[in-house]
């Protein structure tokens, strides 16, 4: 398996890299402002697990054709940032009724869990920065002579998913705290819902305009 300081290296390095706040925790922040700190860290396990998804693809060698194919990159950023946008748009129309999201009943509260993971999952699972960037890194922690690269690989994946559901859950938690000092006010209920969106959209544009630097 991965030598514990190629491990430890490793962390510190995700660690680095995952407490400035980046795309996933602008999201993150977005949905906490927009529908609450449930919806919050569902889209962090979601997104976690999307991210996971990238990071078995890399283990396995698809992560090669994503940082090599200028066209599977555009294609992958693309959907990425539109779905971002729809879901800025999304919560966008929807700020004037978030008073809702307090006294709605178990099992739409189900139902919109459900669907808040799987939109978390679709923006972790279809962010290309993210696979590019285990795509470079992953490989430079392991130790080729232990054996079993895929393993070791996913063992460091998994680590850089367990600081990043600590660090996005915590941005969350503090971003819904806020949320619920506006939800004391309709209109300010109304306005933080609105930045909500506003950060999604503007992510999604972001992402959409950003190229790749090779």
């Amino acid at each position: 398996m991965v030598p514990t300081d190629r491990l430890l290296a490793f962390a510190a390095m995700s660690f680095l890299l995952i407490v400035v706040p980046g795309p996933s925790v602008l999201f993150v922040i977005g949905r906490a402002l927009a529908q609450g700190r449930r919806a919050a860290l569902t889209t962090v396990v979601g997104n976690t697990v999307g991210a996971y998804v990238l990071i078995v693809a890399v283990a396995f060698g698809v992560g090669s054709i994503v940082e090599r194919s200028v066209l599977v990159f555009t294609a992958l950023k693309l959907a990425g940032a539109a779905y971002l946008v729809y879901l800025g748009v999304k919560a966008w129309r929807g700020r004037g009724s978030l008073h809702a999201a307090f006294s709605g009943d178990d099992s739409a509260a189900a139902h919109g869990g459900l669907r808040t993971f799987w939109e978390g999952f679709a923006v972790g699972v279809s962010n290309p920065k993210t696979i590019v960037f285990f795509a470079a890194v992953l490989p430079q922690f392991v130790d080729r002579a232990q054996g079993q690269v895929a393993a070791q690989m996913l063992l460091l994946g998994l680590v850089f998913n367990l600081i990043a559901v600590a660090s996005d859950a915590a941005w969350g938690l503090v971003a819904s705290g806020a949320r619920h000092w506006f939800a004391r006010s309709p209109r300010r209920l109304s306005l933080v819902g609105g930045v909500g969106g506003l950060t999604m959209i503007g992510l999604g544009v972001t992402v959409a305009a950003t190229g790749r630097k090779d």
